[in-house]
């Protein structure tokens, strides 16, 4: 795996070597960029933003999000080899200065945020496939009021995957790749 475009472009990212981590292939995270930086649906660019990735794993799109000029990442993974991966990752592109790394929970974590205290552009969810808490999280992401009132939900779930999501999030682009399927969204005001 290695980094897609940016100052970073074509450093290798690590991978923990058991199966349980399910990376975002190079091929997805691509499209996902593409998105972003080519639809006109999308009012955020990644520049100078601030990016929440939350199941963050190895790393690669809030890695991927600083090489292209992301102000601030933050990261949450709890899953310890992982972990240990995402801040070697960190280390291995010395980008450590715009990112913050926590070893928790996304619904603690979440929990745990200040109302006030940041606000996100792009919030990155990847969560393990056998989630079924994604209404609850992003209820908790709402009620919070962490991202910025453009701010953009990127979704990655199993296409096989049927979520209930809140009424209050609109999902105005869904892309399928292979076994993934992203949504695009944003809540309603």
């Amino acid at each position: 795996m290695r980094i897609i475009s940016g100052k970073f472009k074509n450093k290798k990212i690590l991978l923990p070597s058991d199966k349980l981590t399910r990376p975002l292939k190079d091929i997805v995270r691509e499209s996902i960029f593409n998105v972003i930086e080519h639809s006109n649906l999308i009012e955020n660019e990644i520049l100078n933003s601030s990016i929440l990735d939350l199941y963050s794993g190895s790393g690669s799109f809030g890695l991927e999000c600083l090489s292209r000029g992301a102000s601030r990442v933050d990261f949450c993974e709890n899953y310890p080899p992982a972990f240990e991966i995402l801040k070697k990752n960190l280390n291995h592109l010395n980008c450590a200065n715009h990112a913050h790394i926590y070893n928790d929970t996304v619904f603690n974590f979440i929990k745990n945020l200040e109302k006030n205290n940041i606000k996100y552009n792009f919030i990155f969810m990847d969560p393990p496939y056998k989630e079924d808490k994604i209404t609850e999280l992003l209820d908790i992401i709402f009620k919070k009021e962490i991202f910025t009132k453009k701010g953009l939900f990127i979704l990655h779930r199993n296409k096989k995957t049927i979520d209930n999501l809140p009424k209050n999030f609109k999902i105005f682009l869904e892309k399928t790749y292979g076994l993934s399927k992203i949504y695009f969204g944003k809540f309603n005001a």
